[in-house]
């Protein structure tokens, strides 16, 4: 059976779902029936602990890749569901009553996440983000984040401790999560208009229950809150400047993210791409804007400040990032390691294979060879995807099939 590319140009305009398999359809072709496959399972095996123990890669709280890049962000999926049904994450026609999700006893644990976290912050993980699926979903995430809130840096500073949600049930969780140690929160929001909105969620779901969720967040002390806003054009690309107005001035950092060609089930196409210089310049035909430097290495985000009359950046008003996923690649700097819901270390967004952890962790492996096996799988990353997806073929074999973003996170 032929299997082939559906994320780069040339991508089928239509996919059609059925236990087990994808049917992917363009106006001009009948259907390729690609089947589904389940990269929860066949993951990486870590390095034996006796050749870690051999080999030992001590935490010293700095650890380069193979490309140099330092190990300083940890993404932990907490849970692989979500109350949302977004076409470009967790469509429908996947996500359905029976989709096969991961048995609880499959999750790792909170003391088994925790445990992971510390080796990670021993090599010099600065910040941690928690993620789903909806991470507000996983039952008692406060328990969680107390643990978390605890570990320190090599150097003794707290974690920068923040979370991701779709912001359906932060209203009433806001609160709890501060306390528990939460430092800030990020809400996925993409449209202000209602119509749009329930549309794109899938579920009918009002955005001003989001909205009163931000007020609840920055009300509780969460923050800064950064809203993050996928672009699909022709879908929801008129709401950039809505978005922009509304937020403009309320300490609030609008982020704008291109439609990623992540997973193997939402029909990515490249002309559904609105390139982050395109989003710029509609910004700018309203809102005259000025280029802001980085915050941090690695950061992801293209930083610009609302600009005052003479030019210069008004910090008032605030500012606005681009994520420019697609067109200009982040790959250089990429300082982010990714633990899936179950345990699978994942080394890039884009990846197809993880490397299995939770077997480790509870083989009765000490937390030195934990932290010498994490050492190894970093010490050896080579990935730099976006920086090489020009050069993939359109048709390719199916080893470049990619975990999906509800699986791993964002």
């Amino acid at each position: 059976m032929e299997l082939r590319n559906p994320f780069l140009r040339g991508a089928p305009s239509r996919i059609i779902h059925s236990r087990g398999t994808i049917a992917l359809m363009s106006e001009s072709s009948t259907p390729r029936i690609v089947p589904l496959v389940d990269l929860r399972a066949g993951a990486l095996q870590p390095p034996a602990a006796a050749f870690a123990a051999k080999n030992r890669v001590t935490a010293q709280g700095v650890l380069p890749d193979a490309l140099g890049r330092k190990l300083r962000d940890l993404r932990i999926s907490v849970t692989d569901r979500c109350n949302f049904r977004c076409n470009y994450c967790m469509p429908k026609e996947t996500f359905d009553k029976d989709y096969p999700y991961l048995p609880h006893a499959s999750l790792l644990s909170f003391e088994e996440i925790t445990r992971i976290a510390k080796q990670f912050v021993a090599h010099g993980v600065q910040k941690i983000r928690l993620t789903g699926g909806e991470p507000l979903l996983r039952k008692n995430i406060e328990r969680l984040i107390e643990q978390l809130a605890v570990l320190r840096t090599p150097d003794g500073q707290p974690l920068d401790l923040t979370l991701t949600t779709n912001g359906a049930l932060l209203a009433r969780k806001a609160k709890a999560l501060k306390a528990a140690g939460l430092h800030r929160i990020t809400v996925s929001l993409d449209g202000l208009d209602d119509a749009v909105f329930r549309s794109m969620n899938d579920v009918d779901f009002p955005v001003a229950e989001v909205l009163a969720g931000i007020d609840a967040a920055r009300d509780a002390g969460l923050g800064p809150i950064k809203i993050n806003m996928v672009v699909k054009r022709g879908t929801n690309d008129h709401e950039i400047l809505p978005m922009a107005r509304h937020f403009k001035g309320t300490g609030i950092v609008l982020r704008f993210i291109e439609y990623m060609d992540v997973g193997a089930t939402n029909g990515w196409r490249m002309n559904d791409v609105m390139p982050s210089a395109e989003v710029i310049q509609r910004l700018q035909s309203e809102l005259p804007l000025v280029a802001l430097v980085a915050a941090f290495p690695g950061e992801t985000a293209q930083r610009w400040g609302y600009a005052k009359a003479d030019g210069s950046f008004d910090p008032e008003a605030g500012e606005i990032g681009v994520i420019s996923s697609v067109t200009q690649a982040f790959c250089g700097d990429c300082n982010r390691a990714r633990l899936s819901t179950e345990g699978q270390l994942y080394l890039c967004l884009f990846a197809g294979q993880g490397y299995d952890l939770r077997t480790t962790l509870r083989s009765g492996t000490s937390d030195a060879d934990l932290a010498s096996a994490i050492g190894h799988i970093w010490g050896g990353r080579t990935d730099r995807y976006s920086e090489q997806r020009s050069a993939i073929p359109a048709d390719t074999s199916g080893s470049a099939r990619r975990v999906e973003m509800s699986y791993i996170g964002g």
